[in-house]
């Protein structure tokens, strides 16, 4: 056992270990590789100078101008074929407290609020094809100050010809909230509730169910 203890001790306590050069042992090459940044650099370079980069510029601008003139459709949505009607509650419960500008609360969390009680839904809200002539008509007839939202359509085309204030439903965030799956569709105030309705229209001479 001493024997044991003393050899790892020897080892430790002998001279410098010393680093011998076995030479080469086999080809060595140059580093040539280019830095990411010149490479990136010299790419762009190139695309100016062909022109690519202006195409692609144009191409840009010309896809982003047709997004804001007619707006992805709202995926799901079909013409009304049955009517339908619910009520929607809005009450909603607060995960943080409200507080004023002074800093005192006004709601605690946990807290059920129905933003009805404070704010009033002034003009009826339609849901509606722009493309659906039928569907635009009906729109169009009600009252004046509903809010027009597209779930299809050409929002800044439509405000140029009616001369009037066109809005998108943009990514389908309201109809889905409002558990919208046909059109037209108008939601109203009854009291502390939305009133939702799916609405049939006659269907036109000659057109397809």
């Amino acid at each position: 056992m001493r024997r044991a203890l003393l050899l790892p001790l020897a080892l430790v306590l002998a001279g410098p270990v010393q680093a011998r050069d076995y030479g080469q042992q086999g080809t060595v090459f140059p580093l040539i590789e280019r830095d990411l940044l010149q490479q990136i650099h010299a790419r762009l370079l190139a695309m100016e100078q062909s022109g690519e980069t202006a195409r692609l510029n144009e191409e840009l601008k010309r896809r982003t101008v047709a997004r804001v003139e007619r707006p992805e459709p709202v995926a799901g949505l079909v013409r009304a074929q049955a009517a339908r009607q619910w009520s929607f509650d809005p009450t909603i419960t607060l995960e943080t407290d409200i507080r004023g500008a002074k800093g005192e609360l006004i709601h605690a969390r946990g807290t059920r609020v129905n933003p009805l009680d404070s704010v009033e839904l002034r003009a009826d809200l339609l849901f509606f094809d722009g493309d659906d002539p039928d569907q635009l008509a009906w729109a169009l007839r009600q009252s004046p100050g509903a809010k027009l939202i597209l779930v299809r359509g050409a929002p800044l085309q439509l405000m140029k010809a009616r001369q009037r204030r066109f809005y998108f439903d943009q990514g389908g965030k309201l109809s889905t909230h409002f558990a919208i799956r046909a059109v037209p569709a108008r939601v109203r105030q009854q009291g502390r509730l939305l009133e939702v309705s799916e609405i049939v229209l006659p269907q036109a001479k000659g057109a397809r169910p």
